[in-house]
């Protein structure tokens, strides 16, 4: 009798596949399109939501900020700036104009910035809450950090630069920034799993339409963007 409902089971799952076939075409591999985020066929699909999340925060990226690495989107989005300050741990950027590591930054003065960016970094960085202390104690009273963290991604690890630990979603980011700021942060999830397995597959954003960037499914974000203020 088991082994009898056993075959109807399977019977069941045969059908369902038959009716939703699952094509897979070129993503049938073990290996990505692209190692490099897909960089070397376009843009980002990430980028897509990070440039988005900028733009509609555009308004708050002004006076002295601070991003990190290069100034790159404060040169973007920023309006009536008045330094671009950059911040890195690796003294041969020549970009960078503070070299620091976030989590141990007592060296940067407390109420310098007016706006933080902080894109796909807080991954990187073991000790997150100090992170996000200094981040705040740097920050004007009124100032605002923007951030974005990954939910999906490729994993990043550079021995003797940097290495890939935490993986986030927009359950711990409430939690985590509400603990650090208060009630007054914006915590959006972005992405859906064509865009997660896109971004994984090394795909550009060029590759898929507009509607398919702009659906959102919460239960499969591919990034969460975070706007605190202090």
């Amino acid at each position: 009798m088991r082994e009898a409902s056993s075959r109807r089971e399977r019977l069941r799952f045969l059908l369902r596949r038959l009716r939703r076939p699952a094509v897979l075409g070129t993503l049938r591999r073990m290996a990505p399109l692209s190692r490099s985020f897909g960089y070397d066929r376009g843009r980002p699909v990430d980028r897509y939501y990070i440039e988005r999340f900028l733009q509609l925060n555009a308004d708050v990226i002004t006076g002295r900020v601070l991003e990190v690495k290069d100034p790159g989107y404060t040169r973007a989005f920023g309006h009536d700036v008045t330094e671009e300050a950059v911040l890195d741990v690796d003294r041969t950027n020549e970009r960078a104009t503070i070299y620091a590591d976030l989590t141990d930054a007592d060296a940067i003065a407390e109420g310098t910035f007016d706006c933080i960016i902080l894109t796909q970094t807080l991954q990187l960085i073991y000790d997150v809450p100090a992170a996000l202390r200094h981040c705040r104690r740097i920050l004007k009273p009124g100032g605002t950090l923007l951030v974005t963290v990954p939910v999906v991604s490729r994993v990043i690890a550079e021995p003797g630069r940097f290495l890939d630990y935490w993986r986030f979603t927009e359950h711990s980011c409430r939690r985590l920034f509400l603990e650090h700021f208060g009630d007054d942060i914006e915590v959006t999830s972005h992405g859906n799993v064509l865009s997660c397995v896109a971004f994984l597959m090394g795909m550009a954003r060029e590759e898929l339409r507009r509607h398919e960037l702009d659906h959102q499914d919460a239960d499969f974000s591919l990034l969460v963007t975070i706007r605190a203020r202090k």
